[in-house]
């Protein structure tokens, strides 16, 4: 009968997990976006080379590890996630609010990062609530799933506390340090829910500044004058400023919109998008408008946001359907799109650049499909390279009863169960 199916991780392509070193890998008879069809080798954690199908056999002088046949795969630059938040996801179905258990969040946690890593995105910045009922529990499960999925994924976190001025401000400004002497990598939260949201934006730039770590905001944006006084305040601010998911941008005059954009390019800052909806830490489920946004000259990055908690119920976590969605729904050509998800995601986490070429970072994500359009399309099989080694593949397997529109003489593409890599 027609359907589809998933079948069950296997281990015998990988390596032992862990953060041990990579052996060498093949892999060949990949499509790149230009349409050529290559093999790559890597190498301890590195791209070491690129050359035409059939071209980089192991030559006698060194043994090839694995090497893994890539046919009817297209290879990307691995995406990145920007903007995740694990110490609530996977939680719709609890029936309650929230536990944040320090065990409950490290389960939940762990499964998201899992989730995420299978659909391609080796980075993940985890931004986790600190303070009011959370205390530090949480951010200390989120470090802990961090040191126990290295090796596999790199996650990292923005601490943010509720509040950060009059007197309630205090303690939350005190949770906010000790966050980050505990490993936070970064300084957030959401200035908007504050009953002074400059004061706040301010204390959290004065954090940044004390300890030299980059700074990620929530807000809706849905006030073009605070927005433009938060650009104009973390101007400069080095490693950088992100801001997100500026739905509310969507819903202004474009006049307006344009101004605020040039204001936010000025600036330097990164928006971060959440195409495929909100999160609760900002009100509104709009996308900021990513073509106004680019073309005024701000890197724009997407990210998934809530992950099947009550923002999203059905949320996914999937850097390609956000591309998907830009695509789709926003106008983008597909490399813009997926451009979102990869190339400016990863500068918005201060990651160093990745492409199919020797000397780059072996962080790489083959997907089924002959081009990058096809591939956001369906989406189904992924094969995802971190450091160098196979991390985690999905497989997907499509059935059809027998008919004549499936029959091979019409050399229709057919994707059988001893294809997957």
């Amino acid at each position: 009968m027609p359907g589809s199916q998933s079948q069950p991780p296997s281990h015998s392509w990988s390596s032992t997990p862990g953060p041990a070193a990579p052996v060498p890998l093949l892999l060949s008879g990949a499509r790149l976006t230009d349409g050529r069809t290559v093999d790559v080798r890597l190498d301890g954690g590195r791209i070491e080379a690129v050359g035409t199908a059939g071209s980089l056999a192991a030559d006698g002088t060194r043994a090839f590890g694995t090497r893994i046949d890539l046919s009817g795969y297209l290879l990307l630059p691995a995406p990145a996630e920007p903007h995740a938040h694990p110490d609530t996801a996977l939680s719709a179905d609890g029936g309650g609010p929230v536990s944040y258990d320090p065990r409950d969040v490290q389960r939940r946690a762990t499964e998201a990062a899992l989730l995420q890593l299978g659909h391609g995105a080796t980075a993940l910045r985890a931004h986790v609530r600190v303070g009011d009922m959370a205390g530090l529990g949480a951010l200390t499960a989120v470090l802990r799933t961090a040191r126990a999925l290295r090796g596999l994924a790199e996650l990292t976190t923005v601490a943010m506390p509720r509040v950060l001025t009059g007197q309630a401000g205090a303690d939350g400004l005190a949770v906010l340090r000790d966050a980050v002497k505990m490993g936070a990598t970064a300084v957030g939260g959401c200035p908007d829910l504050d009953p002074d949201p400059t004061g706040y934006v301010e204390a959290v730039l004065e954090v940044a500044a004390e300890h030299g770590c980059p700074v990620d905001l929530h807000t809706d944006g849905t006030d073009p004058a605070r927005l433009a006084r938060f650009a104009a305040m973390a101007g400069g601010l080095r490693p950088g400023v992100t801001l997100g998911p500026c739905g509310g941008l969507a819903r202004l005059p474009a006049e307006v919109a344009g101004r605020t954009a040039d204001r936010l390019a000025a600036a330097g800052v990164t928006v971060v998008c959440l195409p495929q909806g909100g999160c609760g830490a900002a009100d509104g489920r709009d996308a900021a408008p990513v073509r106004l946004l680019r073309s005024a000259g701000v890197r724009v990055a997407a990210g998934s946001g809530a992950l099947r908690d009550v923002s999203n119920p059905v949320g996914r976590g999937d850097p390609l359907e956000a591309a998907y969605l830009l695509a789709s729904c926003h106008g983008l050509a597909a490399g813009e799109a997926y451009s979102t998800v990869s190339t400016s995601a990863r500068a918005a986490l201060g990651l160093p650049e990745v492409r199919v070429e020797a000397g780059f970072p072996a962080e790489l994500l083959a997907v089924r499909g002959d081009g990058l359009s096809a591939a956001l399309s369906p989406a189904y099989s992924r094969v995802v390279v971190h450091g160098g080694r196979v991390v985690a593949r999905t497989s997907a397997v499509r059935e059809y009863c027998g008919s004549a529109a499936t029959t091979a003489e019409l050399g229709l593409p057919r994707q059988g169960r001893g294809e997957t890599p």
